[in-house]
């Protein structure tokens, strides 16, 4: 379900946050941390594809980059900045590992488009071949659902620091910033955004403090 360059950025992500948090905790703990995100961030992807698929569309997944300042066309960088990377490097060495590791998260975009021939072949030619915000909104919201869904069955079955890190991961992509899932939802359906907000908030203090 994964090409390669969704692959290569699910890796690259994953490398950068075991680091990140490997270098306050204990450097010999960074492959079991690998591990954890790496299962946190393809849970996120793939009920994204999964919710996708369903919604007759598919969506490109990649880390994420910040390319324009304004909102005028011309308010654009020369080169696009590569928020996903910096920003949890950046926050991770702010706080220096306290705070129970928590530091920017939110790293990968996607990118959507339908499936015109499915569409057509569903409910007719010409019809749903475009995605409405609705629509990408529901799909993002897929992938927080996800992370705090598995954040339960690990809590249950004494895994809790991939708990306490898949909250924390669904927190930072719940906010409503540039092209992260937060903004879609947001801006696809605030009653569920508000929904999925009070969850994640509830989930970040049993993290903070019972986790």
């Amino acid at each position: 379900m994964l090409n390669q360059k969704e692959i290569f950025s699910v890796l690259i992500l994953t490398l950068i946050l075991a680091f990140a948090v490997g270098l306050f905790q204990s450097v010999s703990k960074i492959p079991y941390i690998f591990l954890i995100f790496l299962v946190i961030i393809i849970v996120n992807v793939l009920a994204k594809k999964i919710a996708s698929f369903y919604l007759d569309s598919e969506i490109d997944v990649k880390l994420w980059t910040i390319e324009r300042y304004g909102f005028r066309p011309s308010q654009h960088l020369k080169r696009p900045f590569p928020a996903g990377i910096i920003l949890p490097i950046i926050t991770a060495f702010l706080f220096f590992g306290q705070l129970n590791n928590f530091f920017w998260l939110a790293s990968l975009v996607f990118d959507v488009k339908p499936r015109v021939y499915r569409a057509a072949k569903r409910y007719g030619l010409y019809s749903y071949t475009e995605m409405t915000e609705d629509h990408i909104g529901i799909i993002a919201a897929a992938g927080v659902f996800a992370n705090l869904f598995f954040a339960v069955i690990g809590y249950l079955l004494g895994f809790s620091e991939f708990s306490r890190f898949s909250i924390y991961f669904a927190f930072f992509n719940m906010i409503p910033l540039s092209d992260l899932d937060g903004n879609k939802i947001f801006f696809g359906n605030l009653a569920l955004w508000s929904f999925l907000a009070t969850l994640v908030l509830i989930g970040l203090v049993y993290a903070f403090f019972l986790i």
